[in-house]
């Protein structure tokens, strides 16, 4: 198991299988139909260069690239660690850049986000990452939304022909010739002045917002 677990975190064997799963994720891009409900709301903010926090679980990631329609690149805040660093190396074929997250450098990141978000780009938080609880909201993207004043736009995907890894988020890994649907949801604004007492509402408004665009995702497949 030791050794196992170094040859997959050699930086080579990575990139290795990153390709390959590049390649996996864009079979299922072009054999796959792909539907959206809502789309009209991630179109005002780029059409009009506005910055959004895009808000999805952990689990969503395979395919999170395929509703990603602005010219411009998404940054994903993955893990420092070695998961998350053989997700951006696939990222980098999706329009995904990664921001590394590590409790060591918890300031220097935050200014980094803040920065991205102030010049009109766009984060993307899985709000129950990197390591969980499954689709539990944690504070972290609340206080930035807040702090930055920027929206947070939840969304929700589903296929037609699907398997969940036996992973902490159960994983979903969706298939080729699949039907897929992503549910954009209406922007949710934190307050400026908003009390730190207050901020578990905005959890769970978030964390039901989630869960209705993958509900409704499922219901249109």
């Amino acid at each position: 198991m030791k050794i196992k677990k170094k040859i997959l975190k050699n930086i080579i064997i990575q990139n290795i299988l990153a390709l390959f799963l590049a390649i996996y994720i864009f079979i299922v891009r072009i054999t796959s139909s792909i539907k959206f409900e809502n789309k009209s709301i991630p179109d005002t903010f780029w059409k009009n260069n506005k910055s959004f926090i895009l808000a999805f679980w952990h689990s969503q990631l395979l395919t999170i690239s395929y509703c990603w329609k602005s010219k411009k690149k998404i940054n994903i805040l993955a893990s420092a660690h070695d998961d998350g660093r053989f997700g951006s190396i696939v990222g980098k074929y999706f329009k995904l850049e990664s921001i590394p997250v590590s409790s060591s450098n918890n300031n220097f990141i935050l200014r980094s986000i803040f920065n991205i978000l102030k010049m009109n780009n766009y984060i993307g938080i899985t709000p129950d990452g990197p390591r969980g609880p499954k689709e539990t909201v944690s504070e972290g993207i609340i206080k930035i939304a807040r702090t930055s004043k920027t929206p947070i736009i939840p969304c929700g995907f589903w296929s037609s022909k699907n398997f969940k890894l036996k992973s902490w988020d159960s994983f979903l890994v969706t298939l080729p010739f699949s039907k897929c649907f992503f549910v954009w949801h209406d922007p949710i604004y934190i307050p400026d002045n908003l009390k730190d007492s207050d901020i578990k509402k905005y959890q769970n408004i978030l964390k039901k917002m989630i869960d209705e665009s993958i509900n409704k995702a499922k219901n249109k497949i």
